[in-house]
């Protein structure tokens, strides 16, 4: 059996007959739909969308990329149209096509989705212009989902047994399963989660409510238990030394930039605010661009990239700040994940942010480890 971990909010629109996309993806980063996002709160729909969905009213989710297919993409709608997020387009090819499905913890992030109900929203499917019919069902996160087709590429008769938003997925696979338990994911972007329990809980200022997981509760019978969490989403953070990499070319790994930094005790006053997609938690701005302040001609590379550590840190700490005020629980440690976790100088300068220990887990990979 297998699992599939994905990037939740990328979208793919495809022709259920033939099984071909009807457009590119679109990415999680993508800020096509800022305007509409505007036109959106100016006419009060955040309240609901907070509400309903848990979320905040941003590009950076599903539901305006779907909308801008139905209308500037060329994609129409009709019965043979199937929609859906990576996990769905993944399942639908691994199956043949013979299953058009998704997961909670997907699900939640398409603004979309009644986290409450767990089940899709018709007066925002209505709002956005998107067919019910076109959206995948919704089923627990673990469970079998259908099994390989002989078209996948893979042995056929292979069970697809759970699936999970990467996020969620390295939250288990962190072991949070108590509420107050936090991970943070240090990738592209870094995704603070926060388990609350299996209720939902009110919306937060600057934070998301997300869907943790839908899975059997053995202590009551195999009924399915849904565990929430608070998340903070942060849109740049390993893309950040990238742009080292390939932008200012003042590196040529990413495996060089901790021992750089490391190499200078203090980035001697320069401050970066990697905003190339705008900000996420707990700002929510999608216009704000990247900054980099305090620059003198005593400025070298180590300083820029020490800068570009501390931004981690310093972005990590303001999601935490909040998680931390809007939860009532005390964040008693950070467990760490993904490429820049590798990093000791990063770890340590967040110890000392969050004055909590930070923990590397020995199997660094914990999304897929939470989805197997």
């Amino acid at each position: 059996a297998f699992g599939i971990t994905d990037q939740r909010e990328t979208v793919v629109a495809w022709d259920r007959r033939t099984g071909r996309p009807l457009h590119r993806a679109i990415v999680w980063q993508d800020r096509r739909g800022a305007a509409r996002c505007d036109e959106l709160v100016d006419e009060g729909l955040l309240p609901t969308v907070r509400a309903t969905t848990g979320l905040v009213l941003d590009p950076y989710f599903s539901a305006t990329k779907v909308e801008w297919l139905l209308t500037e993409g060329g994609v129409e709608a009709g019965p043979d149209l199937a929609i859906g997020t990576i996990d769905s387009w993944l399942l639908w090819n691994l199956t043949g096509g013979q299953v058009h499905a998704t997961e909670a913890s997907n699900a939640s992030r398409t603004m979309l989705f009644d986290i409450g109900s767990l089940s899709w929203s018709p007066e925002l499917c209505d709002r956005f212009g998107v067919p019910l019919g076109a959206l995948p069902e919704v089923l627990p996160s673990s469970g079998r989902f259908g099994v390989t087709h002989e078209r996948s590429g893979l042995p056929p008769g292979i069970p697809i047994s759970g699936i999970a938003g990467d996020q969620q997925s390295a939250l288990f696979g962190q072991a949070c399963f108590s509420p107050g338990a936090t991970k943070n994911t240090y990738g592209t972007g870094s995704f603070v989660l926060m388990n609350v329990g299996d209720t939902c809980p009110e919306p937060v200022e600057g934070l998301l409510t997300t869907v943790a997981w839908s899975i059997p509760d053995p202590t009551a019978g195999g009924a399915i238990r849904t565990d929430y969490a608070f998340e903070g989403s942060i849109f740049s953070t390993g893309s950040a030394v990238q742009w080292l990499r390939d932008g200012l070319r003042i590196i040529d790994d990413a495996a060089e930039t901790g021992p750089l930094a490391a190499s200078v005790d203090s980035t001697d006053d320069v401050f970066f605010v990697p905003a190339f997609t705008g900000l996420g938690s707990p700002w929510w701005d999608p216009y704000a661009r990247g900054t980099l302040v305090g620059v003198t001609r005593g400025t070298t590379r180590a300083h820029l990239a020490r800068a570009v550590v501390e931004a981690m840190a310093f972005q990590t700490r303001d999601v935490v700040d909040a998680m931390t005020e809007g939860s009532g629980h005390q964040v008693t440690s950070l467990r760490v994940d993904g490429g820049a976790s590798a990093m000791d100088l990063l770890l340590q300068i967040q110890a000392d942010q969050l004055g909590v220990p930070v923990e590397r887990p020995t199997v660094q990979e914990t999304t897929a480890l939470g989805v197997a």
